[in-house]
């Protein structure tokens, strides 16, 4: 149901002691702490085990997910180990330079930790007498020429002149306590110039640093969420996708034909329909660009996000859900697969017909049971108000035909070849009857799903029997 009504200057170093990590050990209170700072375990005394108030407690490093620690030492090239103390120390240093930053007021020039576990805290400052102060606390002390405070006034003026002048080619700026100054990162120098300039700061503040990038917002492609044709009118989402590196989403083939333009819910440019069918069948799928991610959500109920966790086809009787950008969340039971229907624009086959309401610019959007997607919006009759009957077009023929790989919660892999002695493939579509070799042996599918890194035949009974 298609709608058509229609977001470096000079330092001058002191003398500094570099600060050790206290421990190796990771204790369940996160005791790694940085040496010789408050309630840390340092190696020169016998103090007992740290309170349950200490930095990292309180921020209950211990208690850290595992998900998180393993994106760390993939992203940052750290170990284990190396994690858990970082993110102790990290909690240590950050109440520390907190405190030092109060003891020196003005004088405080900004913190910043370094090292593979963020074991050395250094804080700078613009007065030589506050650097017994800095080292008592265990810090690496800096004197620098600017206050933060005069930084982030300059850079506050920076932001007032930016609401009048043009900055396309000086898209960044910030205050970088490292080089003690406001950094503008531009793409043209002149651009950067000019802001300085229309700001009225002192260029002695600044530094201008050559860049290529430019920087852009990024977007979810959610479920269920509105998407806005450049014909006009307005459809909906219905599940994230990817075709190789591209990620789009899967929507009805009414709602616009290959080479259609769409913005998203925000009515920021969105992608472009790669491939459209209606009538006959009524699929399509949108590429997004770069600005855009698909996710393996559907909005569901009051804005939460519901999970996908594949594409296994949900019995007649069944119970199914649909999200849409008009009437939101509602929910049913299947009434028959494989049904005919005529619109005025002719006739569409293979079909889901089911007891859930829709409204015009629902079209496109999802239907779900429980976690396995099922199918996207097409069309129907009577409305959310008085109930009515709805059609979607089924996901698995859609995804088998544009050869696509439906975004799900399993872990985001690309499709896995399966057994190199068999023909079981992950991402590839299979319907009930279908056969398939794995590991030797010989299955017969029993329900239509598309195939998820996981999901081998002898470890899903529920999908697949042996023949």
């Amino acid at each position: 149901m298609q709608q058509h009504r229609h977001a470096s200057p000079t330092r001058r170093r002191c003398t500094v002691r570099r600060v050790q990590a206290a421990g190796a050990a990771f204790a369940a209170a996160g005791a790694l702490v940085l040496a010789g700072m408050p309630g840390s375990a340092s190696a020169q005394t016998d103090s007992p085990s740290p309170t349950p108030y200490d930095a990292a407690a309180t921020a209950a490093v211990a208690k850290t997910s595992p998900e998180v620690l393993k994106a760390m030492q993939r992203d940052l090239g750290i170990s284990a180990g190396q994690a858990k103390s970082r993110l102790a120390n990290e909690a240590e240093a950050g109440a520390v330079a907190g405190s030092l930053q109060a003891s020196l007021g003005r004088d405080f020039a900004g913190a910043w930790v370094g090292g593979a576990t963020s074991a050395s805290l250094t804080v700078a400052t613009i007065d030589a007498r506050d650097v017994a102060a800095i080292e008592a606390k265990g810090a690496r002390a800096l004197v620098v020429r600017h206050s933060v405070g005069q930084l982030d006034a300059a850079k506050a003026k920076l932001d007032r002149a930016a609401k009048s002048t043009r900055t396309a080619n000086a898209p960044v700026w910030f205050v970088d306590v490292k080089s003690n100054a406001v950094v503008v990162n531009a793409v043209k120098a002149s651009a950067a110039k000019a802001l300085v300039t229309a700001a009225g700061v002192d260029s002695g503040l600044v530094q201008i640093k050559k860049t290529a990038d430019r920087p852009r917002p990024l977007y979810d492609i959610v479920g269920g969420e509105a998407y806005y044709m450049g014909s006009g009118g307005r459809c909906s989402v219905g599940f994230s996708i990817t075709q190789g590196a591209t990620q789009g989403f899967a929507t009805a083939g009414h709602c616009g034909r290959a080479g259609t333009t769409t913005r998203g819910v925000n009515q920021q440019a969105q992608g472009t329909f790669r491939a459209s069918i209606f009538p006959g069948r009524d699929m399509a799928w949108v590429a997004a660009n770069a600005q855009w991610t698909s996710t393996p959500y559907v909005k569901g109920s009051g804005g939460q996000r519901v999970s996908v966790a594949g594409s296994t086809q949900s019995p007649v009787g069944g119970s199914i859900c649909r999200s849409g950008s008009t009437t939101g969340w509602h929910c049913g039971t299947i009434s028959q697969h494989n049904t005919s229907v005529t619109y005025p624009e002719g006739t569409i086959s293979g079909v889901t017909r089911t007891t859930v309401c829709a409204e015009p610019g629902d079209s496109g959007g999802s239907y779900i049971s429980g976690s396995q997607a099922q199918g996207v919006t097409s069309g129907g009759s009577g409305n959310c108000r008085s109930g009515g009957t709805t059609f979607h077009q089924p996901i698995n023929p859609l995804l088998q035909q544009y050869q696509l790989t439906l975004k799900t919660t399993g872990g985001g892999q690309d499709p896995d070849p399966g057994d190199p002695s068999g023909t079981w493939a992950a991402g590839s579509v299979y319907a009930a009857g279908d056969t398939v070799t794995y590991d030797g042996a010989t299955y017969r599918c029993l329900q239509p799903h598309q195939a998820q890194p996981g999901w081998e035949p002898p470890a899903t009974p529920a999908l697949w029997e042996q023949a």
